[in-house]
């Protein structure tokens, strides 16, 4: 078994995430000492733990010889905006398959390859940050 220090990582987060007291909750529930871990606070965009598997898996791309990334999430897919992210921060291409959820009886809320209504946050960041992305029906 290889240990953990071993297996090949980049860095992506900005060092230790904070913890913060949950004092309010900790006096509702009237004993322990309820803490937070903020990884929502960790660098490439706000990944929280996504972050920490992506700096592994980036890792074993770039040591195969990766020049591309693809993955697959929905049209608000924090994994595929982080993915995403890294191949930018590693300069390689990335291509997402954006799935786009069915609406009512099984029609799409905006025709695929479209703008569909969920032309917000990380649709359009995956605009903003140049993804070759395909839009399926999911």
């Amino acid at each position: 078994m290889v240990a953990l220090n071993e297996v090949p990582r980049r860095s992506y987060t900005d060092g230790a995430t904070p913890l913060e007291h949950l004092q309010r909750l900790s006096a509702e529930l009237g004993g322990p000492q309820i803490w937070i871990k903020r990884d929502d606070q960790l660098g490439l965009t706000q990944g929280g733990n996504k972050t920490r598997k992506l700096e592994y898996l980036i890792a074993d791309a770039l040591n195969q010889g990766a020049d591309a990334l693809i993955t697959v999430g929905g049209v608000q897919s924090n994994h595929c905006r982080l993915t995403l992210s890294a191949a930018r921060v590693e300069g390689l291409d990335c291509h997402l398959i954006v799935e786009e959820d069915l609406g009512p009886e099984g029609t799409a809320l905006g025709p695929a390859g479209s703008n569909p209504p969920e032309y917000t946050g990380n649709f359009l960041l995956f605009d903003l940050l140049g993804a070759n992305s395909v839009t399926v029906l999911g």
